[in-house]
């Protein structure tokens, strides 16, 4: 094989993965998937596309092996292939906020400064979560928070807040956070805990953010 072709192979090779991602839906179903392993159904649920759509894009990144199957039954489970995969989201994320303006605006409309963690202020998170300073919540489905959650954080996922409020210590700050910064169940977390007095506020983080940062998950 000549050099030329050598190396429009090569490059042909990583375009797969490109070639991939280049669907917001696509990108959508990788962050859903980092948070762990699901059926074609939830994920069209979640997604808010059909099953036969979302079997489509599913294909796609099967192809470019960044997803993989487990048949249970009839029912056929997707996951991610690997945690860079999920890394390779954050990326994406955290360089499209860094150079594109328009999304940059948006994300800093919906996270103010302190809700943005970088790696200081995650282990000073996680130590305060430890003491029991602060209460940090996970309002994800209960499922994702068995595959794997922020050290110390609680499970209530948001449609049980109002019947859990009890659980919530009033004297203590509460942090929620949920799938990373597109998730929008933490904002609706916080607004319905500040209606009933606690001192609440959302992170950006999710299991992803987290997990790319080096930091350690817990698992139930």
């Amino acid at each position: 094989m000549q050099k030329r072709e050598l190396k429009n192979l090569l490059y042909e090779q990583v375009a797969r993965i490109g070639r991939a991602v280049s669907s917001p839906k696509r990108l959508e179903l990788l962050e859903i998937l980092a948070q762990g392993e699901k059926t074609v159904e939830v994920l069209a649920s979640e997604a808010a596309i059909d099953v036969k759509l979302a079997s489509a894009h599913l294909k796609v990144l099967k192809e470019a092996r960044l997803v993989e199957t487990r048949r249970e039954g009839r029912f056929v489970a997707y996951r991610l292939s690997g945690d860079d995969v999920s890394a390779l989201w954050v990326d994406l994320r955290t360089v499209a906020e860094e150079h594109l303006v328009e999304l940059k605006v948006e994300m800093e409309r919906i996270f103010a400064a302190p809700e943005k963690l970088d790696v200081e202020t995650r282990r000073s998170l996680l130590a305060k979560a430890r003491r029991g300073d602060v209460v940090v919540i996970d309002v994800r489905p209960a499922a994702e928070y068995a595959t794997g959650h922020l050290p110390f954080a609680r499970s209530m996922p948001l449609e049980e807040i109002r019947q859990r409020l009890k659980e919530l210590p009033a004297d203590r700050d509460i942090v929620a956070y949920c799938r990373g910064p597109f998730c929008m169940m933490s904002a609706e977390a916080v607004a319905l805990l500040k209606e009933h007095g606690y001192r609440a506020h959302k992170i950006a983080d999710g299991v992803p953010e987290w997990q790319a940062a080096g930091l350690p998950l817990a698992e139930s």
